[in-house]
């Protein structure tokens, strides 16, 4: 009795410290985790550093983070550390009208962390009365300088307004894509199945919010003419995450 005893008690020795020696190596791989993903704290922009920028330093800030979006090398952030930062107040560079596509991740296809950007998403990316004064608000009372209307490839929003879709609410919303549809010289075939087209629609659409944020924000009309901000736009494609600036 006193062997099996012996052997019982050896097992569990060995069992025990076996178990040790795996909960210590997991306990070594979680913070070795923990450590990798701690990440970047940048600090949030101040309004002297805001002041200082230009619309052109913004966009150039922007086509380098797309490229860092682009390699799959993106900034590594503390984005708890980020948000206890950016309580009190903020500054962004910049406000992005999108579309709401879930396939557009804005704010990862710039690399813009915390406090930089302003994002409004509509579908479509058009500009009504709640987004200019969403614009006006970013630019004139935040400090943003830039006004990006990012468009994107195979857009839904897009696809509807050429096939003059009707449903519901979706109906008035076409509506205000339909211009840049109308406005768009072409003589082959007209339909969401032609790709060339509907590029030429997604260009034309950014083209026309840019024109009616223009005509109807005399604010940001007057900001852009004294240099104080640009109104830009922007297609992304789907197909590579590259950003492609419209001149």
């Amino acid at each position: 009795m006193k062997t099996i005893h012996f052997l019982t008690l050896t097992l569990s020795i060995i069992l025990f410290a076996t178990s040790c020696e795996q909960t210590t190596q997991e306990t070594a791989t979680t913070s070795t985790e923990e450590d990798d993903i701690v990440g970047l704290v940048e600090d949030v922009l101040t309004k002297e550093e805001q002041d200082a920028l230009t619309p052109d330093m913004v966009i150039q800030s922007f086509k380098e983070g797309n490229q860092r979006f682009m390699r799959n090398d993106l900034t590594a952030r503390n984005h708890s550390e980020q948000v206890r930062k950016s309580t009190n107040a903020q500054f962004p560079k910049a406000i992005v009208l999108s579309c709401v596509d879930s396939r557009v991740p804005v704010e990862d296809v710039f690399d813009r962390g915390i406090g930089d950007i302003f994002v409004a998403r509509v579908a479509g990316n058009f500009a009504n009365e709640d987004i200019l004064g969403s614009m006006e608000f970013a630019c004139k009372v935040s400090g943003s300088k830039l006004v990006l209307v990012l468009g994107h490839e195979h857009c839904g929003a897009v696809k509807a307004a050429v096939d003059d879709v009707k449903l519901g609410n979706i109906t008035p919303m076409l509506a205000k894509i339909q211009p840049a549809v109308e406005s768009v010289d072409y003589t082959g075939e007209r339909t969401s199945k032609n790709e060339e087209f509907v590029h030429m629609v997604c260009e034309s659409n950014i083209k026309n919010t840019m024109d009616q944020i223009r005509i109807n924000s005399p604010i940001l009309k007057e900001m852009e003419d004294n240099g104080e901000i640009k109104i830009i736009g922007a297609v992304y494609d789907m197909d590579s995450g590259k950003v492609s600036f419209l001149n």
